[in-house]
């Protein structure tokens, strides 16, 4: 439904009743106003599904910038994580209980392509100019893509706005150039890019109408190798608070994803590989002729927070699968204890059966697909 009222630029008016049908009670119904101060009516769900989860404001609408992420980033490992890493950093500044999720919607197609483009192909370009001459080498595009997220609230006098923006700068850890050479990019340099960029980022969007007093989280992502089978991670983070034109508090964000079984003993994780390769053992055990065995391990300050764990198998019969995933659950609550686990057993027919251990918890939830 949408109505042609003019509100306050980025401000919604919560609706009590009365010419609008009812959706339920485990939904509220507000009017939100787009950047055309055009009434939108949108919902706030109810059920928020972990006290870390923000609930998004319903119908979902699509970041303004949707499409580039795909030919920007390498993986889609690096597009997941880059999202689900800046939710996290957000939720350091914009607390999920009185926060409302929405994906970007003022950084749209092209102001994004442009920001993303060389200076020399056009002047709002963050990444240095082309190369001049025959023998000038040529400068890596460090900027790969911008992830935008906004951040809502309900105010007292019942009314929804814009009150967060989380930036996230996707940046290169390697440059192909158009013949295939690959340069590697120095973390140092990363960071420095980065932070002159974000400065440049925060700058220009507070010269948008309604921003100047809008909190701004900034993120700094390395995205891994075109054939990386994990994916990268946050790097540095900061705050610019309302009326900053530019971030401070810069803060290294000490996470990583760690692919196991890691092939030699790597000092920072030589416990849980060796814990690992032992649950791989009892696998092997009891039923030698899986495919393989991989986890994918997150580290939080040198931590491990959570591992998911891919089996596929060639099990015909269901008893079978039942049988198996029995067997896995309890090798899961031996093995990891203490933190999250997602174990996924899958066939040439999909996926068979999940394991789903939350940390400290005994009782694992199993689904077993068709039964």
């Amino acid at each position: 439904m949408k109505r042609l009222f003019v509100l306050p630029v980025m401000a919604a008016v919560l609706l009590l009743g009365g010419c609008l049908p009812s959706i339920g009670p485990d939904k509220e119904e507000v009017i939100q106003e787009t950047e055309e101060q055009v009434e939108e009516t949108v919902m706030i769900p109810d059920v928020q599904v972990k006290d870390t989860f923000y609930r998004t404001l319903l119908p979902l609408k699509k970041s303004a910038s949707r499409g580039l992420v795909v030919s920007n980033i390498h993986t889609k490992y690096d597009i997941g994580e880059a999202e689900e890493g800046l939710l996290r950093l957000s939720a350091q500044h914009f607390d999920p209980k009185n926060y409302f999720f929405q994906e970007g919607q003022y950084i749209d197609k092209a102001t994004a392509s442009a920001w993303l483009a060389r200076s020399s192909t056009n002047e709002a370009g963050l990444n240095p100019p082309e190369a001049k001459g025959e023998d000038a080498e040529e400068s890596p595009i460090y900027l790969a893509h911008i992830i935008e997220q906004n951040y809502l609230t309900l105010t007292d006098d019942k009314k929804v706005r814009l009150s967060g923006v989380s930036i996230g700068l996707a940046l290169n850890s390697v440059y192909y150039d158009k013949g295939g050479k690959e340069t590697a990019i120095s973390d140092a340099v990363l960071e420095k890019q980065g932070i002159a960029m974000a400065d440049k980022i925060i700058s220009r969007l507070r010269a948008k109408e309604g921003f100047q007093d809008i909190p701004i989280v900034i993120g700094l992502f390395k995205q891994e190798k075109r054939n990386a089978i994990v994916p990268g991670a946050y790097f540095a983070t900061a705050f610019a608070d309302k009326g900053k034109t530019s971030a401070s508090g810069w803060k290294e964000v000490n996470e990583r994803y760690v692919l196991f079984p890691i092939p030699a003993d790597i000092d920072n994780y030589r416990d849980i590989n060796t814990k690992f390769n032992s649950f791989k053992q009892d696998i092997d055990e009891y039923f030698p002729s899986f495919v393989n065995v991989i986890g994918k391990g997150f580290f939080k300050e040198n931590q491990m927070e959570s591992i998911s764990i891919d089996i596929p198998i060639q099990f015909f019969g269901k008893s079978e699968v039942i049988g198996f995933t029995q067997f896995l659950t309890d090798k899961v609550k031996n093995y990891f204890p203490n933190i999250d686990v997602e174990v996924s057993i899958t066939s040439v027919n999909g996926p068979e059966a999940l394991i789903v251990k939350e940390a400290g918890s005994d009782e694992p939830f199993i689904h077993i697909y068709g039964y």
